[in-house]
């Protein structure tokens, strides 16, 4: 079995985000980019189900300019078999990267896709369940356990009242959470076999997707700025200020 898993590239989580003085868009000059977190657990859980002898082939695509290169050699490095590169320099909404990797699908036809279940950039939180209705795959979100046998595989995924267990036939779209597993750290070694595994580039028009966003961004701000706390003498001073300043009773 194939598992694809789509992976993006996002600002280093440790870093702190700015806001360009326009208020445009996020300000990216020479910020530390990382592949996204739920990706890399994406990752590992398909690199774990091919030591398993569950998988036979891990495929890796990423959509974006040549810089995304640097973050699919990483998940080569992770246990990834080969990736690919979907060539564009527009930013896409969360459709049109659902639209582009429906078209992967058909071409790759995998047992299983595995992503994350958000981008910590954007948290749209959209592009798996947008993959499954286009590819007519049945789909397993927030997962926490995957476990796969024969045709099915079981996603124990977390809702508002614990957890639920749904059976889906594969092929199918598994969107990972952040308890499913710890991903690895990739080791010299394989970071330089990672140099010498297949990555294949292509053009993101060459798929007879339409890449016009219809979402347009109209502000970027950063959160305001909490004001300090103040101590107060009494529970008296309190309830005045609670009353007259907060205006919360």
């Amino acid at each position: 079995m194939k598992i694809l898993v789509p992976v993006k590239r996002v600002i280093d989580y440790n870093v702190k985000v700015r806001v360009k003085a326009d208020e445009t868009a996020v300000d990216l000059a020479n910020v530390k980019m990382a592949l996204n977190p739920f990706c890399e657990i994406a990752i590992e859980e398909a690199v774990r189900l091919k030591e398993a002898g569950t998988a036979s082939e891990v495929v890796v695509v990423s959509i974006g300019t040549a810089a995304v290169q640097e973050q699919l050699r990483t998940a080569l490095a992770l246990g990834a078999d080969r990736a690919l590169h979907i060539d564009t320099d527009l930013n896409l909404d969360s459709l049109q990267v659902a639209k582009l990797l429906a078209k992967v699908v058909a071409e790759e036809q995998p047992g299983l896709v595995i992503l994350g279940k958000q981008a910590i950039d954007s948290d749209n939180n959209q592009t798996g369940q947008m993959l499954a209705a286009l590819t007519g795959m049945g789909q397993g979100t927030f997962a926490s356990e995957v476990k796969v046998s024969g045709d099915k595989v079981q996603v124990t995924r977390e809702i508002d009242g614990g957890l639920q267990t749904v059976e889906l036939t594969l092929p199918a779209v598994v969107s990972t959470d952040l308890r499913l597993n710890e991903p690895r750290y990739a080791s010299l070694p394989n970071i330089m076999k990672a140099k010498k595994k297949p990555l294949e580039t292509k053009a993101a028009d060459s798929y007879g997707v339409g890449l016009n966003s219809k979402v347009k961004v109209l502000k970027v701000a950063a959160p305001a700025v909490r004001q300090g706390g103040v101590t107060v003498a009494s529970v008296a001073e309190l309830v005045e200020k609670l009353k007259h300043e907060a205006k919360v009773i």
